[in-house]
């Protein structure tokens, strides 16, 4: 496969999760960059999700980090690197390597990731790296190597078409990983006989796909699978020849399985007895099972136990290695799995190698040609945090993630940031909520100026290529990492003048010492050129010395990587219920929304993925809310001994009774008060070390706002309102308001929120008995901003309001249609946008529905919403039956 398919387009991957979907980016003639699917690619074949059809929309420099700063001020690269050198040098000096961290990321590209690891547990001795993948996929990682004795994903994306049965469980993959939902989703059109089974406390839009649909109980995921296991032994549905041949275990596994019927995996599940035995039968009955399984499973205290019950059903049945059978973990970054490979995590070694093992530290020792190599497992990231507020971590480098977001227990994060004596962040923003904390910011090379590989879902490892040039004085991170290591005095092990020659490196440690013995083999790429690296075709490994490219499973006939090559049933009991403290009485699970990932440092910048939800919410049940004395759309308060955050209330009976949903995207750059993971307790696996950010408790109650505000405006607004959440729109920003305290003066409000002088006409309507104000401020024909208060929620359609910034007034009366919130005939109202693609409005399907589109395929011919990701279509066919019964009545 050639890097281009034109002289101004290139071949590279996505950015966002470990899908690792091709992408054909062009630079356009306007400058603009043009985004499509690369339909040669094997992870996508031309299919892209919302995220990744805006990726074009992102790249601009607005915001970005180009120069070094120490202090707030900029700097050379070389006053920079000398300083982050010579300050690490004089910690380890004074306090011993592991007064010193690394916290990594599973943006990195493998490459980056290589020399930092290297860097790290090779040279400064130390194994204090870990990864913000230790978030999202640590338990699965933990699973594997219990039960492999490797960290292998034994199947690849072809068996989600293949199987006959797929379960869904603790994912959400409709709005996670749309682009494999969809495959599924044509699988299953295909082969109407495919069945789909959701485990999931929400009813989530990947519902639309289900065939069964089993609310479980937070954390009783393990409790269904053991239930499975005795359910499988007891129809005489084990696999004796796969178990006898190739496991050991069984029994012990099985005898805890045993011990609970039907009634006691119901109490623990929240699955009736009936259900329950109508899921079992189906899985026993059907031999092509995949069960995929995410964050839901991983983050979790107990998610390792779950990741092993769900390996124990596959491993009983011999359901594993063959297509269109086995586990299968989604990871949800671009290269958390090759940050897996190079050994990124705290707890591993490089090209899947074990850090407790003499013989493989010796093995990497000696290819690195070491002066020393970590001999324990270093800090995992909840512990590396809270060494560096205790002071055992003095020299803290965070690179391409936002541990203050992301983090559990998030507020102990910036005390830590702010106790540290040293901290150092290579980011390209220059501003988010933990660049603000550093004493030195490095400036990094962002998707589309980045250069090397990366590994998705299916151990497939794709090239991620540049199409722009490095801005200011941003660089490479290999080559930021590279740079200190020299300076550190190791320049002879870390000569890289290009990623090609790190991938090599890498390739070839991958096959020293190998001989079959490690799942991790790309040592046919060891002697990669330049030439060659950049031609580079989607590969899936392993491919060692001399083999071609071939697509394989593991463990059809055993050969497991343990020292036997027997898998391991690993005995699992079910996650005991939480004591409940009757101070919260709701479980918060916290997750994502289709249009956003992460802490939207990437996803903030576009104004179609942030029309789907421009603010923070809850989801909470009509029922809980109605008890607490919510209303829709009003504001909650949400809280523990950790902490409070502000959201808006959205109600829905998707989600269960007792049960909170908020996501994780929101932080201090685009809302008040809404870093959710700060009310999550940091509970971490006691194996896998991953917090529990689906399982925190805590209170609800409303926010008694005495205002309710929505603006839209040109430019970006400084606000200190109690309540305020901000998002792009096309030619500005819209934003909520709501305040405890109305203001004395709203004119004066409205000019400062505008950043308007105070001789600008002012457009204004007030009336003070009703708490009714609006006014807008106009600069010729163009909308300057435009302020709508209410002792409400504002109920002004905020689509429509935001499209004003994009069109001309010539008109006074067009100017008084928009002071009044009301769209006239001239200005239809398109609704709250559904389709983030094709930026279509629920209003537009309802009113194509109402005039005779029945299906979600019609809706798609006629408005084309739906037609590109997919990912609406649960939506739309929402909108669908809710029209129909509103015609019928």
């Amino acid at each position: 496969m050639n890097s281009s398919v034109s002289p101004e387009t290139v071949r590279t991957t996505c950015a966002y999760c470990g899908v690792g979907c091709g992408v054909l980016a062009t630079r356009e003639e306007s400058g603009a960059i043009g985004i499509k699917g690369d339909p040669m690619h094997p992870a996508n074949f031309g299919r892209l999700c919302s995220k990744g059809s805006a990726l074009g929309e992102t790249v601009d420099l607005e915001g970005r980090l180009l120069e070094p700063r120490i202090g707030g001020k900029p700097a050379s690269w070389d006053t920079a690197l000398d300083l982050v050198a010579s300050r690490f040098a004089e910690t380890i000096s004074e306090h011993g390597p592991d007064s010193v961290a690394f916290y990594v990321s599973g943006q990195l590209l493998t490459e980056d990731y290589y020399v930092a690891n290297k860097l790290m547990k090779g040279f400064i001795g130390s194994a204090n790296i870990d990864t913000n993948s230790r978030l999202c996929m640590s338990s699965s990682v933990a699973g594997h190597r219990r039960a492999f004795g490797s960290d292998t994903v034994p199947g690849t994306y072809e068996d989600l078409e293949l199987a006959d049965l797929i379960l869904l469980t603790g994912s959400n993959l409709a709005w996670c990983h749309p682009v494999l939902y969809q495959r599924i989703a044509a699988a299953k059109a295909k082969r109407p006989a495919m069945r789909v089974v959701l485990i999931d406390p929400r009813r989530t839009m990947t519902s639309d796909i289900a065939d069964m649909h089993l609310a479980i109980k937070s954390d009783g995921d393990a409790a269904l699978f053991i239930g499975l296991l005795g359910y499988i032994a007891a129809q005489a549905m084990v696999d004796r020849t796969y178990v006898d041949r190739y496991t050991s275990g069984f029994e012990q596994a099985l005898a805890i399985a045993s011990s609970h019927d039907l009634r006691s995996i119901s109490a623990r599940t929240g699955i009736s007895p009936e259900q329950l035995r109508e899921f079992f039968n189906l899985f026993t009955q059907t031999e092509r099972v995949v069960t995929v399984y995410s964050q839901g499973v991983n983050q979790s205290a107990g998610g390792t136990d779950k990741v092993n019950a769900i390996i124990n059903c596959h491993l009983a049945t011999g359901r594993i290695g063959r297509p269109g059978m086995g586990p299968f973990s989604v990871t949800g970054q671009p290269n958390a799995m090759g940050g897996r490979e190079v050994g990124g995590l705290a707890n591993m070694l490089a090209a899947h190698m074990h850090i407790e093992d003499e013989g493989h530290r010796d093995l990497v020792q000696t290819f690195w040609n070491s002066p020393t190599i970590a001999s324990r497992p270093g800090l995992k990231a909840v512990d590396l945090f809270n060494a560096a507020r205790t002071g055992k971590i003095k020299a803290l480098w965070i690179m391409a993630t936002n541990p203050v977001d992301s983090m559990p227990e998030a507020d102990l994060v910036v005390k830590a940031l702010q106790e540290c004596p040293f901290v150092v962040v290579s980011d390209i923003n220059s501003v988010n909520d933990t660049t603000i904390h550093a004493h030195v910011l490095l400036p990094a090379a962002g998707w589309g100026e980045k250069d090397g590989t990366v590994t998705n879902s299916e151990r497939r490892i794709s090239r991620q290529r540049p199409f722009l040039p490095l801005p200011g004085k941003a660089r490479p991170d290999w080559w930021i990492i590279t740079q200190i290591a020299r300076r550190l005095g190791f320049a002879e092990a870390f000569p890289y003048e290009t990623p090609a020659q790190i991938f090599a490196e890498h390739a070839a440690l991958s096959g020293h010492g190998n001989r079959g013995s490690r799942d991790f083999d790309i040592s046919a790429h060891s002697a990669i050129s330049d030439v060659e690296y950049d031609d580079l075709s989607p590969f899936q490994w392993p491919q060692g010395r001399g083999e071609a490219a071939l697509e394989r499973r593991f463990f059809s006939q055993g050969e497991f990587y343990t020292p036997d090559q027997r898998a391991r049933f690993i005995p699992v009991n079910p996650v005991n219920d939480e004591a409940a403290d009757p101070r919260f009485a709701f479980t918060l699970n916290t997750g994502r929304v289709r249009d956003h990932w992460h802490t939207m440092t990437r996803t903030g910048k576009s104004a179609r993925l942030s029309a789907h939800f421009a603010e923070p919410f809850a989801e909470i049940n009509p029922l809980d809310a109605a008890v607490h004395g919510i209303a829709d759309a009003s504001l909650v308060k949400l809280g523990n001994d950790h902490g409070t955050i502000i959201v808006r209330a959205l109600l829905t009976d998707r989600q269960a009774r007792g049960k909170i949903f908020v996501p994780m995207h929101w932080n201090g750059q685009f809302a008040g008060d809404a870093r959710v993971d700060k009310l999550v307790s940091a509970n971490v696996d006691p194996i896998s070390g991953q917090p529990a950010l689906k399982m925190a408790r805590v209170a609800m109650k409303p926010f008694e706002a005495a205002w309710y505000g929505f603006s839209v405006m040109r430019e970006k607004p400084d606000t200190t309102a109690d309540y305020w959440a901000l998002a792009r729109a096309e030619g500005g920003f819209r934003l909520e308001l709501a305040g405890l305290e109305e203001p004395r003066d709203w004119s004066a409000f409205a000019r400062q929120l505008f950043g308007s002088s105070t001789d600008a006409p002012l457009l204004a309507y007030h009336d003070e008995r009703q708490g009714q104000h609006r006014m807008a401020i106009f600069d010729n024909e163009t909308l300057i901003g435009v302020l709508y208060v209410a002792r409400e929620p504002v109920t002004v359609s905020r689509s429509w309001a935001a499209e004003q910034l994009t069109l001309p007034f010539a008109r006074s009366h067009q100017r008084f249609q928009v002071l009044a919130g009301r769209p006239g005939k001239d200005m239809p109202d398109k609704g709250a946008i559904v389709c983030a693609c094709f930026g279509i409005g629920r209003n537009e399907i309802a009113t194509a529905a109402m005039n005779g589109c029945r299906s979600v395929e019609a809706i798609g011919a006629k408005l084309k919403a739906g037609t590109n990701c997919g990912s609406c279509r649960a939506e739309i066919k929402g909108i669908l039956g809710t029209s129909m019964v509103e015609a019928a009545e």
